[in-house]
């Protein structure tokens, strides 16, 4: 008779133990501790100086445009994410 797993008798999968996670609390890794909405994505965060560096990278080229790298930057870093 076959058993499904975890009934008795049946395989067990072995067990994974990762190692604990280091950095912030989990509050500041979701953005929360600013009034940043759970879940937001990098791509979504900061369109305003996402789309002026763009532009500005496509017609000026990236080494031009060093200012407006740095403004996303701060922008995602206000967000909280680690850039």
């Amino acid at each position: 008779m076959r058993t499904r797993c975890g009934e008795a008798g049946g395989r067990r999968a072995p067990e994974l133990h990762y190692p604990a996670r280091r950095g912030p609390p989990a509050q500041a890794q979701t953005g929360r501790a600013k009034g940043v909405t759970a879940g937001r994505k990098p791509c979504c965060a900061c369109p305003e100086t996402k789309k002026a560096r763009d532009a500005c990278i496509i017609e000026k080229g990236e080494e031009n445009c060093g200012h407006l790298i740095e403004a996303h930057k701060e922008c995602m870093r206000a967000l909280g994410f680690k850039i």
